[in-house]
Parts: C-alpha cells; structure tokens; sequence
C-alpha cells in the first residue's frame, strides 16, 4: 500500500516520506494513528507544493543543526548517581537526565531525540549516547557517569 508519512514514524521513515507498507499495518496502525495518509494523485500533489515551499526552510535548519552538533562534540558531560559499594548503579541513568544534563550545559535537547543503546545504564563509566538533530544530522557524544 502506498502511504505518506505525517509523522516521523522510528525504523519506518520521516515525515513527507512516501513509502510502501504492507495493507495491514497501514490501515491497522499507521492510519488510525495519524501517522501517514493514503498516497492519492491529489495528496501527491500537495505533498509536492508542501516539499517546495518546506525546502528552504529546512535547509536553514540542517544548517543549525550542524553548528549545534560540532558544538556538542567539544563538551563534556558528567553525570551523578548513587552507586553501590561495587560500582552498580541504584536505579539507573536514561534519556532524561542526559537531556538534564544538556540544558545544563546550554543545549535544548528533548529526551525522545536521545538515543542510548543500552535501554538504561546501570554501571558507572563512560558511555555513548546519539542525538538526532535533524533527520541527517545524527551526532554520538559520549558522557561519564561518577558516583554522588
């Protein structure tokens, strides 16, 4: 089934992506959760003139995008937690508090556009996280977790 994306959907594709799913995740899933549209001639053609006009908009914010992330490569980030006699975290550090400890730092991140590999780290040590940007700017950067 020929679909356009609305939405950035993880694993699928980004927003104005038109792409081919199967019929039943697309009218199971995809378009009840206003996530994509049908791909019409006459939804084509709006997505066309919505792609034109978008198109230098967007280049200014790949542009931003790019000096934020040869900004975030420079930085170093440590965050605190309470540990164990044997180095295991109590709890564990996610997306959340990396996000936390980036506006800290001067850098308005949203949590969902944190990647960490692991689910949630549970060990204290250096650790790689990813950061979306933009749909082509991805940057890793890595931070310590310490004990408190």
């Amino acid at each position: 089934m020929d679909i356009i994306l609305l939405q950035d959907v993880q694993n699928l594709g980004s927003k104005d992506d038109n792409l081919v799913v199967k019929s039943g995740y697309a009218r199971n899933y995809l378009i009840p959760q206003r996530l994509a549209i049908l791909a019409t001639p006459s939804a084509k053609k709006v997505l066309a003139e919505n792609q034109k006009q978008r198109a230098h908009k967007e280049a200014k914010l790949k542009d931003e995008a790019l000096k934020l992330a040869e900004k975030l490569k420079t930085i170093s980030i440590t965050i605190g937690a309470k540990t164990s006699t044997t180095g295991k975290i109590f709890g564990s550090v996610n997306s959340i508090q990396v996000a936390e400890a980036l506006k800290e730092k001067g850098f308005e991140v949203d949590r969902k556009q944190i990647l960490i590999k692991e689910d949630a780290i549970k060990e204290i040590g250096k650790h790689t996280a990813k950061v979306k940007f933009h749909k082509e700017v991805v940057v890793d950067f890595e931070f310590e977790v310490i004990a408190e």
